[in-house]
């Protein structure tokens, strides 16, 4: 696998082709994918890991003007190149948004809960594509065909659950499985809907961007909100019912349920992956957290209809 190597005179020479210095050039927390660097203090450079991490960088630069005009706040393109003809490294520069990610700043729960109602708001804008609206868009589709019940199965046969937890699940699932319909409608999603892609004000607590769009596909819309604590998650469906104009009552199950499928099932998912990532930035990256989020969500009185989903 080619791994790009950023050398002081490559990282010199992309700024000097945006008007800037090589000591302008300093780097702040990436991500799994990407490298990522300021330059000055208004353009954000993004160079990929390795060759694996291209594909991705290349979406982005499709998908971000796409979800600009829908009206979604993310920072714009201002340079891409995957030719590597100029310097020896594909690299995209953007925008840079204001503001700090959702990981950097400690606000009361209140102010964040009143972030996740923005972002809610945002993502009912993106849903708004779909593959009959936008089907230039190079991004692939998840069928959602996981099937928890054969995940529930397997873990009780690797000795992960035992019989009466997997038929606890199985009821739990079964239950759920009522609420979810036959054939959700495919959307254009961010793919990683999650604390460390969400820049905000610290000053108003105000959404500024949302950033990293190479997990963008087409999907349910539901699948959106599994990287979000569940805490989190009623404040972001109050923003998205507003913006969507959903006719769905707040305290009617439908897509709570389709939701907490998702994060029921991933938390299950992790199980046969026990191994720490104290590297990683996500909420998810420690091998409990998915499922002592349900647990803690579920005994802090959620609101209805969350109660009657156990």
């Amino acid at each position: 696998m080619l791994e790009y190597e950023m050398g002081d005179e490559t990282l010199a020479a992309i700024a000097g082709r945006h008007g800037f210095a090589a000591e302008e050039v300093r780097p702040i927390p990436a991500g799994v994918a990407n490298h990522v660097f300021l330059l000055g203090n208004d353009l954000v450079l993004r160079i990929p890991r390795t060759e694996q991490f291209l594909p991705d960088l290349v979406k982005e630069a499709a998908v971000i003007p796409a979800a600009r005009k829908a009206g979604v706040r993310t920072p714009d393109v201002v340079a891409f190149d995957d030719t590597c003809s100029v310097v020896d490294v594909p690299y995209m520069v953007l925008a840079r948004a204001p503001g700090a990610d959702l990981v950097r700043l400690t606000l009361p729960a209140a102010v964040t809960n009143r972030v996740f109602q923005q972002v809610g708001r945002e993502l009912a804008m993106l849903h708004r594509l779909s593959p009959a609206t936008a089907s230039d868009l190079p991004i692939p589709t998840d069928d959602g065909t996981a099937d928890p019940w054969a995940l529930t199965s397997r873990l009780l046969a690797e000795g992960w659950i035992d019989a009466e937890a997997a038929g606890w699940l199985t009821g739990w699932f079964d239950r759920l499985s009522v609420h979810l319909p036959a054939d959700p409608p495919l959307v254009l999603v961010h793919g990683d809907i999650a604390p460390q892609n969400l820049l905000v004000s610290p000053e108003t607590a105000q959404l500024t961007g949302i950033v990293d769009w190479g997990d963008a596909h087409w999907a349910d819309s539901a699948i959106e909100f599994a990287k979000i604590p569940l805490t989190g998650i009623p404040a972001m469906l109050d923003g998205y019912r507003q913006e969507a104009g959903d006719g769905t009552a707040a305290n009617t199950p439908a897509w709570e349920a389709r939701v907490l499928w998702f994060h029921l099932m991933w938390a299950l998912g992790r199980l046969p992956d026990p191994v720490p990532r104290p590297d990683e930035r996500h909420w998810t990256a420690p091998p409990a957290s998915r499922l002592l989020g349900l647990l803690r969500f579920f005994t802090s009185a959620p609101p209805a209809p969350w109660g009657d989903l156990t």
